[in-house]
């Protein structure tokens, strides 16, 4: 419960303080040494070439790999995206929202919270353990959103096809700095596992700091370009992709995970990272599409706050739940 707690304050106290400083220095009240938005950029390359690498790693290191069936995982977390995306898709046919909602509406569905807030909730819900296969499960992440996500983003856009073949893309996603760095770091922690060297034991207190301080930045870059717009306007959307969010990509993640037999290993510690990370809101990443493809700004910015917001209920519901889990 401490960790539950401890989740909640840090996000929210990220996101307020992010504001805070966005609208001060607006309104002149404070002086920043750089422009606000390389401000934010830089933060976000600190938390996601910085502290998440490193927490990766030495999370990694000690993770049991013996039982096969976790290579689920990967294909599970992409299931995830695109069904939610889809479904998403599906609701804004039945909302008959314009075409540049439906775009929108795709990329919120899709685009999943699992780096800053997803792997934080993991931590602190799962332990070290249930964090080093946050990087398992969100492998495919990134190559989802560039070669499906904004292409279809695009095309709803009205900017015309994507450039490049789907194996160009594929290529330049691998390419980006961050996506190689957190593979990386995967995959050479993976390798200390595999070589039998023990981990020092001052990683565990340099994991322990670096996964909530590297949410921490990430949260506090994403107050800095936070507005509230005109929720009101877009509650049928919201209440739509909150849904799909909290309810159907779940059901349909931990359906597969349980399929593939998840729950029977290492004490169902992988079906619980499954629902734990299918069970959260937009990512920042849905505004970023939105704003490059000229699809509706305002709508993609009151889903993200929508859903970022009920986490406030969202996160303690996920306790509850992995306390009532049949498994231990």
């Amino acid at each position: 419960m401490e960790n539950l707690i401890f989740s909640l304050v840090l996000i929210l106290a990220g996101l307020l303080l992010g504001y805070l400083v966005q609208k001060l220095h607006a309104a002149r009240r404070i002086s920043l040494p750089m422009g606000i938005v390389f401000l934010r950029k830089s933060l976000q390359k600190i938390g996601l070439l910085v502290f998440m690498p490193i927490s990766f790693l030495g999370a990694v290191w000690i993770v049991p790999f013996g039982d096969l069936r976790i290579v689920w995982l990967p294909v599970i977390g992409l299931a995830a995206l695109l069904s939610g995306g889809l479904l998403a898709v599906g609701a804004a046919k039945t909302l008959r929202v314009p075409r540049e909602q439906i775009g929108v509406m795709y990329c919120c569905g899709s685009f999943t919270n699992i780096g800053a807030i997803g792997s934080l909730a993991c931590f602190m819900l799962l332990g070290e353990a249930g964090f080093a296969l946050v990087a398992l499960y969100k492998m495919f992440e990134e190559i989802s959103y560039y070669t499906i996500g904004f292409p279809i983003a695009r095309y709803y856009g009205g900017s015309g096809p994507a450039q490049g073949s789907g194996l160009q893309r594929m290529a330049g996603v691998v390419k980006d700095p961050f996506v190689a760095t957190v593979l990386s770091a995967f995959f050479i922690g993976l390798a200390l596992n595999l070589s039998g060297i023990d981990r020092p034991l001052f990683m565990e207190k340099v994991t322990a700091f670096c996964v909530p301080a590297g949410t921490f930045v990430l949260i506090f870059s994403i107050g800095l370009a936070m507005r509230f717009s005109s929720v009101a306007h877009h509650m049928n959307a919201c209440a739509a992709v909150a849904a799909i969010k909290f309810v159907g990509v779940p059901l349909i993640a931990c359906s597969l995970a349980y399929l593939a037999n998840l729950h029977l290993v290492a004490g169902g510690l992988p079906f619980k990272v499954v629902l734990v990370l299918s069970s959260m809101p937009v990512a920042f990443n849905a505004l970023v599409a939105a704003s490059i493809f000229d699809l509706d700004l305002d709508l993609a910015n009151s889903v993200w706050l929508v859903t970022t917001g009920l986490l406030i209920a969202v996160l303690p519901w996920l306790y509850f739940l992995l306390r009532m889990l049949p498994f231990a």
